[in-house]
């Protein structure tokens, strides 16, 4: 994962913050509480998806986990 896309989901942080009126640290937290609930999934797809992401710590950031996401997107929002 580069980190121009790391800088792009660092920006979309901030817009969704600017919109919603509340800190960028508050979407962070959002974010992280979504990301943790989904990685208790059992099931071994999930699992599987979870740990491909790559991440720099333990577990990847609400940033790292954008970037991905939007990775797997094309310019026409299909999946590659």
């Amino acid at each position: 994962m580069s980190s121009k896309q790391i800088k792009k989901a660092e920006k979309s942080l901030r817009q969704i913050a600017g919109r919603e009126g509340i800190g960028v640290d508050t979407i962070r937290w959002e974010i992280e509480i979504a990301i943790a609930a989904a990685r208790e999934n059992p099931d071994p797809k999930i699992q599987a998806f979870w740990k491909s992401i790559p991440c720099k710590g333990e577990y990847p950031t609400p940033e790292e986990t954008i970037a991905y996401i939007a990775g797997k997107f094309g310019e026409n929002g299909m999946i590659q």
